[in-house]
């Protein structure tokens, strides 16, 4: 019985498309002193997949945020959840592909089949007004329904921006933070630890002055 578990939780995560196997006890808390160990142990309980909670990172580029989303994915697929993992820029291409062929209900059925959906990178290039509402018709759906994993360098403020379109952007931050997770910190890169340089631009410089990140900062939010 163990050995089927087992067995399933590694096709699940083998069908996730991981970039890389990542775990949430290698993340360098040396490195990174930002990152609370009391707030990631939290999500490490799993106790957001059984309250049924989004997680948002908005963690400077190379600060770990990748390596946490895959760790927190892997520990879903263990946990019975079937995942999938994408780029923000990879599901465009996805979405839009769809939608060209006449596809795009079918492909949203599809992609209702996954308990969680991870999107890495919100926000390292923008999107235009079509491909934000075909993002959006993705995210809406699984409202309340099953879980999403997001990552991004920028806060939600400015993710008007990202989504071309502010009305959209405030549509999907609404469905995205019902029930969630957030995690913001302020970390050097793990990709500058041995080259002599602290920090990396972010990308978007025309908001860079105006970013902040609160260190380590976790907020729950429950309507």
């Amino acid at each position: 019985m163990v050995s089927c578990e087992a067995s399933g939780a590694e096709l699940r995560v083998r069908a996730a498309g991981f970039p890389d196997r990542k775990s949430i006890e290698d993340l360098a808390f040396d490195h990174q002193p930002a990152l609370e160990r009391d707030t990631i142990a939290h999500l490490d309980t799993n106790r957001w997949l059984t309250e049924a909670r989004n997680v948002v990172l908005i963690v400077p580029p190379g600060a770990g945020k990748t390596h946490l989303a895959i760790g927190l994915g892997i520990k879903a697929a263990h946990a019975g959840y079937r995942a999938i993992f994408a780029t923000a820029t990879d599901w465009i291409t996805r979405l839009q592909a769809a939608h060209t062929l006449g596809r795009f209900p079918e492909e949203l059925a599809k992609l209702r089949r996954y308990g969680l959906i991870i999107v890495d990178e919100v926000g390292y290039i923008p999107f235009d007004k079509d491909a934000a509402n075909l993002f959006f018709q993705h995210v809406s759906p699984r409202y309340q329904h099953a879980l999403l994993i997001l990552t991004s360098n920028l806060p939600f403020a400015v993710w008007g921006d990202t989504f071309g379109d502010h009305v959209v952007a405030a549509a999907i931050i609404d469905r995205i933070v019902h029930h969630v997770e957030v995690i913001t910190l302020k970390g050097a890169s793990y990709r500058l630890k041995d080259t002599g340089f602290e920090t990396i631009p972010s990308a978007g410089p025309e908001n860079t002055a105006e970013l902040k990140y609160p260190c380590g900062r976790l907020m729950n939010r429950r309507k």
